[in-house]
């Protein structure tokens, strides 16, 4: 029965039926945007959307033509797309990605951004303590898709010399100066920076308006006509909203986790403790080696 099951899902990978994901063929002009979950994906699929389709403002009813997800489409309708094309790609170190934007975000932000997000898509019960979530979420014991915030970070940031082209985002910068962070991924994607046009990018890419979007497509939308409607995807879209919102043993077992990662990509680390960096682990921002 197994080996029957095995055959039907190569035949349907083959014929492009099952959804793409980690299955889904490269292109070498190929852009990727990769992320760890809920570290602002959606927010640069809109910016890119709006930045090379500045004619028809990207939304949740077309964000999937325009920055299509591996992880919802067939291979076969992502083979069809006009290119070069630019993928949203949750993975971690994929060496046929030769082009990849990579936005990463403060790991304790994350953990309150995607505790919200397993209880929307019915993966947490209601109630569900955010102090239980989070070992699950150090520990990969959740979903184990993806693997653990630090491991998703460093595999892209020790490889990218490896690649065609590699930009590193960080969520923080993007919400601080979007124009200016906007304007480095219209350079790798070839696109004139004119400021007008990344300035247009921004205003429709806005948390406010991609909430509006939400509200009313949300049931349009593949990842959430699904999903509790009664809780947000677009949540607050901020940084630092983890003070209020983790206990103080929550920010700890996360600093003690990833705080050589986190302080390496600039994040301070709130319980004043400074972890070891690893001997000869690579700068993330640079790329140089530390001695």
């Amino acid at each position: 029965m197994g080996g029957t099951r095995r055959i039907q899902r190569a035949a349907r990978i083959i014929l492009g039926l099952e959804r793409a994901g980690r299955n889904a063929t490269v292109f070498p002009d190929d852009v990727f945007l990769v992320s760890y979950p809920r570290s602002g994906n959606t927010w640069l699929r809109f910016l890119v959307g709006n930045l090379i389709h500045p004619e028809t403002p990207t939304t949740f009813a077309n964000i999937e033509a325009f920055v299509p997800s591996i992880y919802v489409n067939r291979d076969a309708h992502l083979r069809s797309l006009p290119r070069p094309r630019v993928l949203k790609s949750h993975e971690a170190f994929f060496g046929k990605y030769r082009k990849v934007i990579y936005i990463v975000r403060d790991p304790r932000d994350i953990a309150v951004s995607y505790y919200h997000y397993q209880i929307k898509y019915r993966q947490l019960p209601s109630g569900f303590p955010l102090e239980g979530f989070v070992p699950l979420f150090i520990e990969d014991n959740f979903e184990g898709l993806y693997g653990p915030w630090s491991d998703h970070v460093m595999s892209w940031l020790a490889m990218r010399d490896t690649r065609d082209a590699f930009l590193l985002l960080r969520y923080e910068d993007l919400r601080e100066d979007p124009v200016l962070e906007l304007a480095k991924v219209a350079g790798l994607l070839g696109i004139p920076a004119a400021d007008e046009r990344v300035r247009q990018a921004v205003e429709r890419s806005s948390a406010n308006r991609m909430s509006s979007l939400e509200k009313e497509q949300s049931r349009q939308w593949v990842s959430t006509k699904k999903s509790r409607q009664d809780i947000p995807f677009v949540r607050a879209a901020g940084s630092g909203q983890y003070k209020s919102a983790l206990s103080e043993e929550s920010v700890r077992q996360i600093e003690s986790a990833w705080g050589h990662t986190m302080l390496s990509l600039g994040y301070e680390l709130a319980t004043g403790s400074r972890p070891r960096v690893p001997a000869h682990q690579a700068d993330p921002i640079s790329g140089q080696r530390t001695p």
